[in-house]
């Protein structure tokens, strides 16, 4: 596809590789939406991108039909959604508790899901628009203590693969990237960046993967991309 003028939406578009991604996807000319739970946030990320802010949590689902109705009555087109918004925990398994599954599972698997399902209505009518999931390398090789969030991961990746074969009828693709472990705000209550480690992964190397994926001509697409730090050690 091509970016110049394409209508984006990216989740959790404030911070870390959401906004990273909108960064990029806006220098080469696309036109963006972020979304963040935090109304101050969302629009101050949004002045400094140049993006469109939609205040919004991804585990609501009043937020999300007022995320469709907003963006389809801003830019009256959706062409990429780009499933970003997720939340992080690591406990061991002793101490995992029905409450942690349910906060991450709403966010991560049911709040993704939702999200795809109102974009998939708009791109069955258009016949064409492109989803990007952003997963984890944790999908396919947990870690201790990694119960919850490693399997919320895990449930999204199944997910892609199901849409994968839903949607492609439609001229839609449905991409699944999975970065390994990025220095971000990621998993962090306070929400505040971390100091970028020099060997780690960035938000800039993952939006650079969504970027080149969604780049590719439309009659072909990748179904799932890791992306790895070289040597994080």
């Amino acid at each position: 596809m091509k970016l110049d003028n394409a209508n984006i939406l990216i989740t959790g578009g404030t911070l870390g590789i959401g906004h990273a991604t909108a960064e990029l996807l806006i220098k080469y000319g696309a036109n963006l939406a972020i979304t963040g739970r935090d109304e101050n946030r969302t629009q101050r990320a949004a002045r400094a991108l140049g993006a469109f802010p939609i205040t919004a949590d991804v585990a609501d689902p009043g937020d999300i039909r007022h995320t469709f109705t907003t963006f389809m009555n801003e830019f009256g087109r959706l062409d990429v959604l780009i499933n970003n918004a997720g939340i992080g925990l690591h406990k061991p398994l002793d101490e995992v508790t029905l409450e942690d599954f349910e906060k991450i599972y709403r966010v991560n698997v049911f709040g993704a899901a939702m999200m795809a399902a109102g974009a998939a209505r708009i791109f069955k009518k258009q016949r064409h628009g492109h989803i990007i999931n952003i997963g984890s390398t944790a999908a396919t090789k947990s870690y201790e203590g990694g119960t919850v969030y490693a399997s919320s991961k895990a449930a999204l990746r199944s997910m892609t693969q199901s849409w994968q074969m839903e949607l492609r009828r439609y001229n839609v693709r449905v991409m699944l990237i999975n970065p390994s472990e990025v220095t971000t705000a990621f998993g962090r209550e306070e929400r505040e960046e971390r100091r970028t480690e020099p060997n780690k992964l960035r938000g800039q190397e993952i939006a650079w993967a969504i970027k080149s994926a969604l780049e590719m001509d439309n009659r072909g697409f990748i179904p799932e991309l890791a992306v790895w730090a070289t040597n994080p050690f």
